[in-house]
């Protein structure tokens, strides 16, 4: 039973886990105490209420897997599988493709895939001097 718990990692991951969260909970308070008290007229925070919203604030928005991932650009896996699937197409396969996704809405510009501007005639418009309103 001694080799389980000091020969492995199982003492050390709960000692990080207790560690990174009290330094998130000091950071959480000295940040909020130095800053919102000001700022929004809030009164200040002790260490367990800044712990608490670290928690909080992990649960609701995420435990950063890394960042940068935007709307599209997050799950690089199934990007990968969709380029693999689109290169083994046919050109009419491809053209089925795009087509059956600008129909569902997933065009560059929103749904139906059309631009606001895309069949504006641009050649009725008039080259003119705005003129000043009063």
């Amino acid at each position: 039973m001694k080799k389980f718990f000091f020969k492995g990692r199982f003492i050390f991951i709960p000692l990080g886990i207790a560690a990174f969260v009290s330094l998130a909970g000091l950071a959480v308070m000295g940040l909020w105490n130095a800053l919102l008290p000001d700022i929004l007229h809030v009164t200040t925070i002790t260490f367990a209420q800044a712990v608490g919203i670290f928690v909080l604030c992990k649960l609701l928005f995420g435990f950063g897997r890394g960042g940068g991932r935007g709307w599209g650009g997050g799950r690089g896996w199934m990007r990968h599988k969709m380029e693999e699937r689109f290169k083994n197409m046919t050109p009419e396969e491809r053209e089925k493709f795009k087509q059956k996704m600008r129909e569902h809405g997933c065009g560059p510009f929103g749904h139906r895939g059309s631009h606001p501007f895309a069949n504006h005639n641009w050649d009725d418009v008039v080259d003119e001097p705005l003129k000043p309103t009063e």
